[in-house]
């Protein structure tokens, strides 16, 4: 990194901190610090709404994810907005009427205190990981690409994050995310325009969507019925619905940004605003790493993203590794040579030639995944302490490597301030969950509104702590954006079948839910650890399941009375 990058990074970074503190130095009422004073539009809520989503991992995984997979992850958030729709009908009209500061505030008025607490100490558990990866997730990255300090890192961004969530409340997380999705986005559109420019001169965006295609990064529908695949147009509007209407209707990270609406509308518009824009963003969101896959058509790429992994092989002189290398290069050569032809042939219009030549690349993409493959196998056998997945490396690898100087800057300033954005909303949901339905709702003798203010912020800070000591312990897994969605998947269809019951089937009591929702969430577990069913499923079997067993419980208890 150069001079101007670091001016820039951490320009950025201090400018949206002290941009949140001075704007929210007035927030001295619970109100203020848990619901924004009520004073938030719908643009900056449905602005929060989407930052708060959209954390590093989206922005380091999902590149990847497309460079390796395609377009086919675009089905995930199929179910999004018809779930949104749903929770402006339903979920938000409610809140707004209870006046409540949580989601699970309602389920005590509906069902009883230990169904209230039981939805907020899951809340608690997968939130409070998730925090540890949204920080986690840059700061393994970064630290092994720029050989930055790890804890280090991990301390930084934490610290940051609670300086101004404890300063200024939901406020100060809306007011900031604003910011950072303009940092965000901006950073991501000049990335997309930079790797165009950089394409050879006669590849222009059609062409680079035809070989994008002979990869097989452009297959964006599957309708096949295979519950084992991830992402399928079905498991998309069933899975991905329920996952949404479980994320957005009773997630308090996300519940807490539209309570701070000044009016039902106000909540309700912000949240369309994420119906019609999120699917969009993120089909963008991919396409760029599409594009960077179909740039690495046509420059040097490495056999692994993770320089981890080709340091330890060049260091130790390994002889497969070498071996490997050269077949790897020679494949790459052919097939760049090759990528030429077959633009020249399909704008002369030879079909036959353009097939012959469709197939040739094609058959040298499969050698070079075996030779990828290899790689990490021989790794696995001489050192498994070294991560070699990495589908989270390659687009932070383009960054540092092809972009000018002082994007770097700003690009690197995208990963840490959508780290930020999604901690700070993780953070500030935390704090209010366990200061309203934990500390406050249990107190025998009522406090003050100032001393539950106090601790709200003194929560806020045990979570960053919390959150930070995750961090050290965190995995790449397979991806991390998979990570974070399977993390709430095993837990969100049992909440979610909670919040449905009690809205819908008037019948069913506290008793009949509770035992129904512990049962239903032991069996998540069992499914997730024993079978091989894709984690987007575990949403709406988690629900379905807490409706049945409730159904049986009703049942059960009727009969005896």
């Amino acid at each position: 990194m150069e001079e101007i990058d670091w001016i820039v990074l951490s320009g950025t970074l201090i400018f949206i901190v002290t941009y949140g503190v001075i704007k929210t130095r007035s927030s001295n009422s619970i109100k203020d610090h848990l619901k924004g004073g009520n004073s938030s539009n719908w643009l900056t809520i449905g602005l929060s709404v989407m930052a708060t989503q959209a954390s590093a991992i989206t922005f380091l995984s999902t590149p990847g994810q497309a460079f390796h997979d395609g377009m086919g992850f675009v089905q995930f958030y199929f179910g999004l907005p018809l779930a949104m729709i749903i929770i402006c009908m339903v979920f938000i009209p409610i809140y707004h009427k209870l006046k409540v500061y949580t989601a699970y505030e309602f389920l005590e008025q509906r069902f009883d205190l230990k169904t209230r607490i039981l939805a907020a100490v899951l809340f608690l558990i997968q939130r409070g990981l998730a925090a540890g990866i949204t920080i986690f997730a840059p700061a393994i990255i970064l630290s092994t690409v720029l050989g930055w300090d790890l804890k280090l890192l991990n301390l930084s961004i934490g610290i940051l994050v609670i300086i101004y969530t404890v300063s200024g409340g939901t406020k100060a997380v809306n007011i900031t995310q604003k910011q950072q999705m303009f940092v965000i986005m901006s950073g991501m559109f000049i990335a997309f325009f930079i790797i165009m420019n950089s394409l050879p001169e006669n590849i222009n965006f059609y062409n680079a969507i035809d070989i994008a295609g002979i990869g097989g990064k452009m297959k964006v529908l599957d309708f096949s019925f295979d519950l084992n695949e991830r992402y399928t147009f079905w498991s998309g509007i069933t899975g991905g619905l329920f996952l949404a209407l479980s994320y957005f209707g009773t997630d308090q990270s996300q519940v807490q940004r539209y309570l701070s609406g000044k009016s039902i509308k106000e909540s309700q518009l912000g949240l369309m605003f994420n119906a019609v824009l999120k699917i969009p963003m993120q089909f963008f969101i991919l396409l760029v790493g599409v594009m960077v896959f179909v740039f690495f058509e046509f420059n040097s790429a490495p056999i692994n993203f993770n320089p981890q992994v080709i340091n330890y092989l060049e260091q130790n002189n390994n002889a497969d590794y070498l071996s490997q290398k050269e077949n790897y290069l020679k494949i790459r050569d052919q097939k760049k040579d090759l990528q030429f032809s077959y633009i020249k042939s399909k704008n002369n219009g030879d079909r036959n030639r353009t097939f012959q030549i469709e197939k040739q690349i094609t058959e040298l993409q499969l050698l070079e995944k075996n030779s990828r493959k290899k790689i990490k196998e021989i790794i696995t056998q001489n050192n498994s302490s070294i991560e070699t997945n990495d589908k989270d490396y390659v687009f932070i690898y383009f960054i540092l490597n092809f972009l000018p100087k002082g994007i770097i800057g700003l690009l690197l300033a995208v990963i840490l301030s959508a780290a930020m954005s999604s901690t700070a909303s993780e953070l500030n949901a935390l704090s209010t969950t366990t200061v309203i339905d934990l500390y406050k709702r249990n107190h025998i003798q009522p406090k003050s509104d100032k001393h539950y203010l106090k601790a709200s912020k003194w929560f806020t800070l045990m979570w960053g702590i919390i959150a930070i000591i995750f961090a050290s312990f965190g995995t790449l897994f397979e991806n991390l954006i998979q990570l974070v969605n399977l993390i709430g998947s095993i837990f969100y269809g049992t909440i979610l079948g909670i919040f449905l019951i009690a809205f819908f089937i008037k019948k069913i009591k506290g008793n009949d839910v509770f035992w129904a929702a512990c049962m239903s969430q032991t069996l998540i577990f069992i499914i997730y650890g024993f079978t091989d069913i894709g984690y987007l499923w575990l949403n709406f079997i988690g629900a379905l399941l807490t409706t049945i067993f409730s159904y049986f419980f009703n049942y059960i208890n009727s009969k005896n009375n």
